[in-house]
């Protein structure tokens, strides 16, 4: 699959780890975070306080947290697709990270 190029345009905080993502093409997606939040990167986000940080970088186009955590736009935009492997992923970094 080839890699598509979106930006996040805008979002809004739903609950504990959800965002509603809003993207360039007029398509929005409603992601539940809490799965991955693993490892060193993506784990200190567990913290809503920090959680709550988000904000969206004007030159990525993309969520970033303030400890340098984000996630590539076409990943939000597909979250479908990638949720079972992200899920996946984080396990392996939690694993990792000793968390």
């Amino acid at each position: 699959m080839q890699h598509q190029v979106f930006k996040v345009t805008g979002f809004n905080l739903l609950g504990s780890y959800v965002i509603c993502v809003s993207f360039d093409d007029g398509s929005s997606e409603t992601i539940d975070f809490e799965p991955v939040l693993r490892g060193e990167l993506f784990a200190p986000l567990r913290e809503l306080e920090l959680f709550g940080r988000v904000r969206l970088d004007d030159e990525t186009h993309t969520l970033v947290w303030p400890n340098g955590a984000d996630f590539d736009p076409e990943t939000l935009r597909n979250w479908p697709t990638y949720s079972v492997s992200m899920r996946n992923l984080a396990e392996q970094w939690e694993v990792a990270a000793g968390t």
